[in-house]
C-alpha cells in the first residue's frame, strides 16, 4: 500500500467529495466525512489497517469548479499540509455550461480548465508525497450526448495532466461502466450526477485499486480465503 504510517490523506472537489461534511473541518469520524467515496476510503483503511494510524481529511465543497478550488487552494489543500492530496473536479465546470448556458461568466472552458489545474498540481507536488487526479464524470451510457461528450473531454484533459505532473490518474468514468451496462442511470444516480451508495462504493473501489490497499494476496496473509476487493 502506497500511505504509510500516521500519514494525512486529503480530498479536495466538489459535491461528490462533499457529500454532506462536517465544516469547516471534515475529519475524525465517519459523519465528519460525509456519506461518500470518502468515508468508504476511511473506513476500509480503518479496518484493514488500523495501526497505520492515517488520518483522512475531507475538503470537498458543494458546487465547486477548478476556479473555486485556485481561490482556496492554500488554506483548503496546502495549509493542512497533507501526506497525500486527491483532486477530483471538473463536474461543475461542464455541468454550468448546461444547466446555466447564458451565465458564460461561470463557465469555465477546457483552456481554462487544463491550466488552473496544472498550475494547482504543478505547484503542489514538490511538497507531498504523491498527488491522486480523479477524472469527471456523466452517469450517462450514451457517449453522444452531449454532457457525457463535453464531461468526457474535461477527463481526457484530467488525464493529461497527471501524465504531465507525474499524478496518480483515476477514470472514475470507466469506474462507473460496469455499472452503467447493467443499471439504469437513474439507478445510480437520479441526476446522473450525484451518486446513490452503489455509484459511491464504485469510486471508493478505483482509488482502493489505485493505491494498492487491500488485494487478493494482501487479504489472505490476513486470513480471508476471497478479497473484499477484488483487483
Amino acid at each position: 500500500m502506497l500511505i504509510k504510517t500516521e500519514q494525512k490523506l486529503l480530498f479536495i472537489g466538489d459535491s461528490i467529495t462533499d457529500c454532506g461534511r462536517q465544516f469547516p473541518n471534515g475529519e475524525g469520524s465517519a459523519e465528519a466525512l460525509g456519506n461518500g467515496y470518502v468515508s468508504i476510503v476511511e473506513s476500509l483503511l480503518q479496518a484493514t489497517y488500523p495501526e497505520r494510524k492515517i488520518r483522512v481529511v475531507n475538503k470537498g465543497i458543494s458546487g465547486n469548479t477548478v476556479r473555486d478550488l485556485k481561490n482556496r487552494w492554500q488554506e483548503d489543500a496546502l495549509n493542512p499540509n497533507p501526506d497525500w492530496l486527491s483532486i477530483m473536479i471538473g463536474i461543475n465546470d461542464v455541468w454550468r455550461q448546461f444547466d446555466a448556458p447564458f451565465q458564460t461568466d461561470n463557465h469555465v472552458k477546457p483552456e481554462e480548465f487544463k491550466e488552473t489545474l496544472f498550475q494547482l498540481v504543478n505547484e503542489t507536488k514538490s511538497t507531498v508525497e504523491g498527488i491522486v487526479l480523479m477524472t469527471p464524470f456523466y452517469i450517462e451510457p450514451s457517449k453522444k450526448d452531449p454532457m457525457r461528450q463535453k464531461m468526457d473531454d474535461y477527463g481526457s484533459i484530467v488525464k493529461k495532466v497527471a501524465e504531465q505532473t507525474n499524478s496518480i490518474f483515476i477514470d472514475t468514468q470507466a469506474a462507473l461502466a460496469p455499472l452503467l451496462s447493467n443499471l439504469y442511470s437513474s439507478a445510480i444516480a437520479r441526476d446522473r450526477v450525484h451518486p446513490n451508495p452503489r455509484g459511491h462504493m464504485a469510486l471508493a473501489r478505483a482509488f482502493c485499486k489505485a493505491f494498492n490497499l487491500i488485494g487478493i494476496k494482501d487479504y489472505k496473509k490476513r486470513g480471508g480465503h476471497r478479497a473484499f476487493f477484488r483487483t
